[in-house]
């Protein structure tokens, strides 16, 4: 497989005709190596538009949902952004290209481990992942300028409002299942909804929720 070609038409033949159209979100799919976030054994699924299979039952984001939800929540740089839900880690990559930093928590010890292995072997090193409840958000450690959540929750969690900046955003998949809201929010809890897509439930210690 020639890796660059098969990136080349990803961002051609998926991500332009799902209008993920802004060139900073196409620039941090350019610079990503998608194929460092792929088991082995999936490496010649590496840039389709498949859900790739994760470890707990769990699936990667595809790179249409990944680059619609980077263009939705353009970070920029000087900015401090929380990603709930770590995934491969391919989306925290993606975020940290533009932002300064990006924190991650993650209920499940083997995704953890998975993500930052990842990271590590992409050169990522403005990410930090950690084992967390993701409902509880990260209060330690903000209030942040963006807030992403990668998974989909029922309702968001007041929580994460309340540890966003003042005219900070958060970026949230919100209902059940098979359709979901992507919604923009503020910290008032004012929000718009921008897109629909369909993503794994948020998995935290906490609470399971079934989609």
């Amino acid at each position: 497989m020639d890796i660059e070609q098969a990136r080349f038409y990803m961002i051609e033949q998926q991500l332009r005709p799902a209008e993920v159209l802004d060139p900073a979100a196409l620039e941090a799919v350019s610079l990503v190596r998608r194929e460092r976030f792929v088991a082995p054994a999936q490496q010649a699924l590496a840039f389709a538009d498949v859900a790739l299979p994760l470890p707990g039952g769990r699936k990667m984001l595809t790179p249409i949902v990944a680059g619609r939800l980077l263009q939705a929540a353009a970070p920029k740089r000087g900015e401090n952004v929380l990603l709930i839900g770590t995934g491969s880690g391919y989306l925290a990559a993606l975020l940290a290209v533009h932002a300064t930093s990006v924190r991650v928590v993650e209920a499940d010890p083997v995704l953890v481990s998975l993500a930052r292995a990842n990271l590590a072997h992409a050169g990522v090193a403005n990410v930090t992942v950690e084992e967390a409840d993701g409902l509880q958000g990260d209060a330690a450690h903000g209030p942040y300028d963006l807030i992403v959540a990668s998974g989909a929750v029922l309702e968001v969690p007041a929580a994460w409002l309340t540890q966003l900046k003042p005219g900070g955003r958060l970026l949230a998949c919100v209902g059940s299942a098979p359709v979901l809201s992507v919604r923009l929010y503020t910290p008032a809890g004012g929000s718009r909804a921008l897109f629909e897509t369909s993503v794994d439930a948020l998995r935290t210690p906490a609470a399971a929720f079934a989609f």
